[in-house]
């Protein structure tokens, strides 16, 4: 009688056990599936004439009257810190990555300048990223008056969104000039691209009224660390014009809605008549942007992707995540190709020659879903151009991914690019 009782409970524990994995799936599957809708658009307009839709759709104004000057691999060090030694008001410093050494000693240097000098210096950095600041550095930065603050610290308070990082590279100097990219606060970023322990890498320095928009991107973040409001002109000036380029920035990331950045990149794709050359490092792209890049290869549309190899890479299983996606992209008529001598870090889009993105997002789920990120919209030919040259400069020594010839990749290869695909969004 007893074993049939613990027979039965067993029975009934199994049955509530299982149907509380299903409920907790299906919950699971409902969040993901109302945070993550499948994107659609139907439109025949060029994307330089579609600006205030491209703004609109990522929450965002398009704002006239701007400057921007592309700053390539360690060169974008030189103007940087160059330009935090000028500042008069306030420095706005926020990155993902920093790493102890004569980088971070630098960037350390300069800002504690300017804070010593009674300058606001704010510096936000990622609490994952950046766990390798060094403890001398930041001390030195705290004790010249720097305010440091750490995204997400790894506490029970946060264990909620230890996932979500703060990936931004950005810096606003007086509220009047910003810089927004893909450089990080390591060495490996200081030089010319010129070997494999030397990164390449593009930002962008900004001047004009967009600047505001990129001060209000540091402020969300750090208003919500600190709950800090800064106000006044020194951090929010009435700014000029300074050029005639016309952009907006896309960072927020809506509860419920797809992020902006995720939205910019694919609306992009969509509308884009002549060409797409990508610069990414990490391209995994979704099912939906697979069929995106496989209609505009359609419509007659050069589509292209640099990216490093996994020789090449920082990360070689993201490059494998990413590898699980080849034969699709290649059958649609993507052309692929692999930097193999060392980190193209470039995070860069343009579209037709006329229209750029360029930002700290890298093109997969982790970026476009999870991490804060910021992405520019530029409506600039010049820019595009420039752009563009970067590509035609590193594309001579890439290797073209042919699919004949992937098809015939070894099982232990395929084995690695479907397991790091499963993990894509925690790698």
């Amino acid at each position: 009688m007893n074993h049939s009782i613990q027979d039965a409970l067993s029975i009934v524990m199994a049955v509530v056990f299982i149907g509380g994995i299903l409920l907790l799936s299906i919950i699971i599957w409902s969040i993901r599936r109302h945070r993550d809708p499948r994107l659609h658009i139907e439109c025949a307009s060029p994307i330089d004439e579609l600006i205030p839709s491209l703004a609109g759709l990522t929450l965002s104004t398009a704002v006239a009257g701007n400057s921007v000057e592309v700053l390539e691999n360690g060169a974008f060090f030189e103007v940087l810190l160059q330009r935090i030694q000028s500042a008069q008001h306030s420095v706005h410093f926020e990155t993902f990555l920093w790493k102890e050494g004569v980088l971070g000693q630098r960037v350390a240097d300069a800002l504690s300048e300017r804070a010593r000098a009674g300058k606001q210096v704010r510096v936000m950095l990622d609490a994952t990223g950046s766990n390798e600041v060094g403890k001398a550095a930041r001390r030195q930065m705290e004790e010249a008056g720097c305010r440091v603050v750490l995204f997400h610290e790894k506490t029970l308070r946060n264990i909620g969104v230890l996932n979500d990082r703060d990936h931004r590279k950005l810096v606003v100097i007086d509220g009047r000039e910003a810089f927004v990219g893909g450089h990080c606060i390591v060495d490996s970023w200081l030089g010319d691209a010129q070997d494999s322990e030397h990164f390449a890498d593009i930002s962008v320095r900004l001047r004009g009224p967009i600047v505001n928009s990129v001060q209000s991107a540091f402020s969300e973040n750090w208003a919500g660390e600190t709950g800090e409001l800064f106000v006044g002109d020194d951090v929010f000036p009435t700014l000029e014009p300074a050029g005639d380029v016309l952009i907006h920035a896309a960072y927020a990331k809506p509860e419920g809605s797809a992020p902006a950045v995720k939205i910019l990149h694919h609306t992009a794709i969509c509308l884009a008549h002549k060409r797409i050359w990508i610069q990414n490092p990490y391209f995994i792209p979704e099912p939906e942007a697979i069929d995106a890049f496989g209609e505009a290869v359609s419509r007659g549309v050069d589509v292209r992707v640099i990216m490093p190899s996994t020789g090449g890479s920082d990360n070689p299983m993201v490059q494998h995540a990413g590898h699980r996606n080849f034969e699709k992209l290649l059958r649609c008529g993507v052309r692929l190709f692999e930097y193999p001598h060392t980190l193209l870090h470039q995070k860069v889009m343009t579209i037709d020659g006329v229209w750029s993105a360029i930002g700290s997002s890298n093109f997969d789920d982790r970026s476009f879903e999870t991490n804060d990120e910021i992405t520019l919209g530029i409506r600039d030919a010049a820019t595009a151009q420039r752009l563009d040259a970067v590509f035609e400069k590193y594309a001579p020594h890439c290797k073209e991914v042919e699919l004949e010839a992937w098809r015939k990749r070894g099982l232990w290869h395929k084995l690695k690019d479907n397991a790091f695909y499963m993990l894509n969004e925690i790698l």
